[in-house]
């Protein structure tokens, strides 16, 4: 230990500098890990700005590594973004299917309803990138897939209630798209408000489409055209 001179002639010990503190190591993230959280960032972000205006140096700086880190993962932003779509499809599709449990069709609109709306709630960002629908990737699975692929399945329930009441079976298509669309663009709507609360925005949908379902006319006409 080295010594000074003290006021009175005398020589003391001194200690010696403490050693600084190593910084803690930083933990590697597994190639796995790294990919999740490259999705996580750029879900985020995708959501916020849309696809345009997201740029790979952002989703790069964000993580906190080099902008090839992102290229070896997905190729470009347009890799990320078609990995991104393709989860957000997947979990709306998966959570409205699961949802239709019901027997009765008044039932399984409800069931629709809360499921949609339930995400846009629950999952907010994944839905504001599916609703942000990008020219770049128009031709791969966006929101307006997910809606036709749950139209698809109303068709079947309303093709079959269709033919027991002595409807035309062939316009379930048409009304499914209808009631489905219904839905998504009140869901839309209700991403920006919040208000009502879900259930009673699910319960006033199906008051519609339901009590218009129930007394539908086997063969509507416009009231312009009776006129003629």
């Amino acid at each position: 230990m080295p010594e000074v001179s003290d006021e009175a002639g005398g020589r003391r010990a001194v200690p010696a500098a403490a050693a600084k503190p190593k910084p803690p190591s930083r933990v590697r993230m597994s190639a796995a890990q790294r990919r999740e959280q490259l999705i996580a960032i750029g879900r985020q972000l995708f959501a916020e700005r849309g696809f345009d205006a997201t740029s790979i140096e952002e989703v790069a700086a964000r993580a906190k590594v080099s902008k090839p880190v992102v290229y070896e993962h997905f190729g470009g932003k347009e890799g990320l973004y078609a990995v991104v779509v393709d989860r957000e499809v997947r979990a709306l599709l998966d959570r409205i299917t699961t949802a239709l449990t019901a027997g009765h069709p008044r039932e399984l609109l409800e069931q629709a309803a809360m499921a949609l709306l339930g995400y846009i709630e629950e999952e907010t960002s994944g839905f504001r990138v599916l609703v942000r629908e990008s020219p770049l990737m128009s031709g791969t699975a966006t929101f307006s897939s997910v809606m036709n692929d749950v139209a698809h399945q109303v068709e079947h329930i309303l093709g079959a209630e269709f033919k027991s009441r002595g409807y035309d079976p062939k316009l379930a298509e048409l009304y499914s798209q209808a009631l489905v669309g219904m839905v998504a663009l009140t869901g839309r709507w209700w991403l920006e408000v919040r208000k009502p609360r879900k259930e009673t925005v699910a319960a006033h949908l199906v008051n519609m489409a339901w009590n218009g379902l129930s007394h539908l006319e086997a063969k509507p006409t416009l009231i312009t055209a009776r006129r003629r």
